[in-house]
């Protein structure tokens, strides 16, 4: 029997830097941004969980129910950090496996989850990475950095869910913070697996991100496009 997939969706962010409300619900070509990681992940999975701020929970709910019927979905209150709205939809979901992704990332592609699902299920933990174009240089000497061995971390990020679970419970315990799940599945001394990402998984961040993903949603650049209506 194929194991139980859950999307998690941590959109708890205050939207500050973009001066909109919570960024969960600024739209992009018409439709929130929560709508279109949604919309990117539901095919994928079984059980949809979403954090957004405590006042959201039910505007959110009404939003994603038509992008999750046969889904089981969870909406629930972020906390005061991304690794804390983690830990809550971890704790909302029953799945063997999770896939955790930015809802600020609207324009995720379906081979990319599949990638992702199928490292985490080779390999329990899997990461999303973007290489390095640009020259890096020590700002102390100014000595190039080589890139080659570097990534941009992004997201969807793949993790048996127990696997995930265990590494926030050592974080919380050592009162570790980490900008990402994957370090704190690296922190149990475990390997991390990578999937290729590309320019078109850029978080929106500023009021420049947010002109760009409009330019590309209207223009459906890399298959960018506001995802199709929930099926009848």
């Amino acid at each position: 029997m194929p194991e139980a997939i859950a999307g998690l969706l941590p959109a708890a962010g205050s939207g500050e830097r973009l001066g909109r409300g919570p960024k969960a619900f600024v739209e992009v070509g018409g439709r929130p941004l929560l709508v279109w990681a949604a919309a990117a992940l539901a095919p994928w999975v079984d059980e949809l969980a979403v954090a957004v701020p405590e006042a959201d929970v039910d505007r959110a709910r009404s939003l994603l129910a038509p992008w999750a019927v046969g889904l089981r979905l969870r909406v629930v209150a972020g906390g005061h950090t991304r690794q804390a709205t983690v830990a809550h939809l971890l704790a909302a979901v029953e799945a063997d496996v999770v896939v955790v992704h930015d809802a600020a990332r609207p324009f995720l592609d379906g081979d990319t989850v599949a990638a992702v699902i199928a490292a985490t299920l080779a390999h329990g933990a899997c990461s999303v990475g973007q290489a390095v174009v640009d020259t890096l240089v020590r700002v102390a000497d100014g000595a190039v950095v080589d890139r080659g061995a570097l990534r941009a971390v992004q997201t969807p990020q793949g993790f048996r869910r127990a696997l995930l679970v265990r590494a926030h419970a050592a974080a919380a315990r050592d009162a570790i913070a980490a900008t990402d799940d994957a370090g704190l599945v690296r922190r149990l001394g475990l390997d991390v697996a990578w999937v290729d990402g590309g320019a078109h998984l850029f978080k929106v961040t500023t009021p420049a991100d947010l002109a760009l993903a409009e330019a590309m949603a209207a223009s459906g650049a890399l298959g960018a496009g506001p995802p199709a209506g929930p099926a009848a």
